[in-house]
């Protein structure tokens, strides 16, 4: 789910539309984000694979605090592998594209039962493969409305929660 959260927030912060970002898989997690330019170049923001360093750089903006992370030794050998996400064994993904295309409340029907069902996972309520499953129950579940005020979108946010946590508790272990 990470990666369609990160997909609907590229799209939304930079006003572009989905074709114009491409969801990469990188296990390393050494690369944090990529621009590739009309000229074929790529920019790449790289660093140890520790979130410290992005959430303090969206803190500070437009400044630069210490983090205390280290550096990345660009001397070590560093393998930088890609792959194409599995939207088969990770249905998630496209449960995100899916609320993105819907607009108005979805995505926020989208993350609400997402937290809810995350939660559950970890409080061993639920399986991992489960997550995905109380997602798009939630989603096809809470009828989904523009997004037009704010009380609209805590509405649709708590309908969400509420729907998915009865989801776990009908499936839960």
């Amino acid at each position: 789910m990470n990666k369609g959260l990160e997909l609907i927030e590229a799209c939304h912060l930079f006003s572009i539309e989905e074709h114009f970002v491409t969801v990469v898989v990188h296990p390393q997690s050494i690369i944090h984000s990529m621009v590739q330019y009309v000229d074929g170049s790529t920019l790449a923001q790289m660093g140890n694979p520790d979130m410290c360093t992005p959430i303090a750089h969206a803190l500070a903006w437009p400044e630069r605090i210490q983090t205390h992370v280290p550096a990345l030794d660009l001397f070590k050998n560093h393998q930088l592998d890609f792959q194409a996400p599995d939207t088969h064994r990770f249905p998630a993904l496209s449960l995100a594209r899916q609320a993105m295309k819907t607009g108005g409340t979805a995505p926020a029907i989208l993350n609400a039962a997402n937290e809810i069902a995350v939660d559950a996972f970890l409080n061993q309520q639920v399986g991992f493969m489960d997550i995905s499953a109380i997602v798009e129950h939630t989603l096809n579940t809470i009828l989904h409305q523009a997004a037009t005020q704010l009380d609209v979108i805590l509405e649709a946010d708590q309908n969400a929660r509420h729907v998915a946590q009865q989801y776990v508790v009908n499936i839960g272990i």
